[in-house]
């Protein structure tokens, strides 16, 4: 799964505007430029994890929100993994997959 760094930098972006912030409110309390940050808003440039971590302390957000644009508290955490996952897979495989799902969902019930 490669990184798609425009959807990142727009769901960071989002994120900025929906906390209040102007980009260079935000590029100041992270000490970068406002150019760069405005370059990885667009997609122009690669953030690294920490200050994707910054990031996403500054702005309340958590790092798999802005990488997969799903939480892990959100009803579809994982919908997206399993569908690519099951589309790489042979058909006998998905009807294993499926059965095993099946039992341990029944499992529970």
């Amino acid at each position: 799964m490669s990184l798609d760094y425009s959807i990142i930098g727009e769901r960071l972006k989002r994120a900025r505007i929906a906390k209040g912030y102007t980009q260079e409110q935000l590029a100041e309390k992270i000490d970068v430029s406002v150019a760069f940050l405005s370059r990885v808003e667009r997609g122009k440039s690669k953030v690294n994890l920490n200050r994707l971590n910054q990031l996403c302390s500054l702005l309340k957000i958590s790092e798999g929100d802005i990488l997969t644009g799903v939480g892990s508290t959100s009803e579809n955490y994982l919908n997206k993994e399993f569908s690519s996952l099951l589309q790489n897979c042979p058909p006998n495989k998905v009807k294993l997959i499926y059965d095993i799902a099946k039992v341990i969902i029944n499992e529970n019930n």
